[in-house]
């Protein structure tokens, strides 16, 4: 640290002074970083504080910010009800399943858009635009048609099949420029090794664009586990429904169990903040420079 200040000391006035400005500029905008991450991360904490205080103090007249009473009661009310396990499940279901059919198809639809000279390519790339855009209430009643004549309401694989043809295009959108960026002497490197065009895809082009299909995983996922319009749309039997559909239960005519909803919200947020938590520089990093590659 001394040496360092010898160091600016040293330096001209006209250096010392651009080095004070920018040392106050670095200062503020590191204050403003901490206010905004504070705003943000305040409902987190005060969600997961009130998760392990008791009925009295959730209701007592004193605001605390913390639990004086701390007790896992709320997460073993959630904990033990015979409907969590199942929605659970449904839940990890409807993200897997998502994630798997966004990457069966939006993957090689990126790849072929991005790789070739597709003939209309641009009003595929304005359909996938326009798909994104439109509301998801809006594509409920067709959707809801189309899955009753083919049979799959009450089904599994219903609510999937709903939130992949939303992710399909924003993958597509989003891994486009990824594929048009990779060099061409890849494949051609590939093929003189022996490699046909599908192991080329999957040796050279996959691990490439690693990046940005961590990026769509993660967030086809994530689309999975949050969805809830679908789910209540196309299955109607409760033992059939996600996460997000019971967090009701702790509502009654007798009042709201504050303390069990921020537990049940706990545990549904879980895996978005760790998701979020290691892959974050690969979220990051995939979704600006998806932006920007062409």
């Amino acid at each position: 640290m001394n040496q360092e200040s010898d160091r600016i000391r040293a330096l001209p006035a006209s250096e010392r002074r651009r080095h004070s400005r920018e040392w106050h500029r670095n200062f503020r905008l590191s204050v403003i970083a901490v206010i905004i991450a504070v705003v943000f991360l305040f409902p987190i904490y005060w969600m997961l504080q009130l998760s392990f205080k008791s009925d009295m103090e959730t209701f007592g007249k004193v605001l605390t910010y913390f639990p004086h009473e701390f007790t896992i009661d709320p997460w073993m009310a959630n904990l033990g009800d015979k409907d969590f396990i199942a929605s659970l499940r449904n839940s990890f279901l409807n993200g897997l399943f998502t994630m798997v059919l966004t990457m069966l198809f939006g993957i090689p639809a990126a790849y072929g858009m991005g790789r070739y000279k597709v003939k209309g390519y641009q009003a595929f790339l304005l359909i996938f635009l326009v798909a994104q855009m439109l509301p998801a209430s809006l594509m409920l009643t067709p959707m809801y048609l189309t899955f009753s004549k083919m049979h799959l309401l009450g089904t599994y694989a219903a609510p999937p099949i709903a939130i992949a043809a939303g992710a399909v295009p924003f993958a597509v959108v989003t891994l486009r420029p990824y594929f048009k960026s990779v060099p061409v002497t890849l494949d051609e490197a590939a093929r003189i090794d022996g490699c046909n065009a599908l192991q080329a895809f999957f040796l050279v082009m996959i691990p490439a664009v690693k990046t940005g299909i961590i990026t769509i995983v993660t967030i086809s996922f994530l689309n999975g586990w949050n969805d809830l319009m679908y789910s209540m749309t196309f299955n109607v039997k409760p033992e059939m429904r996600p996460l997000t559909a019971n967090i009701h239960k702790f509502q009654s005519k007798y009042g709201t169990k504050w303390n069990c909803i921020m537990a049940y919200g706990a545990i549904l947020v879980l895996p978005v903040i760790l998701m979020f938590i290691f892959l974050q520089k690969y979220i990051v990093g995939g979704m600006t420079a998806g932006a920007v590659k062409e």
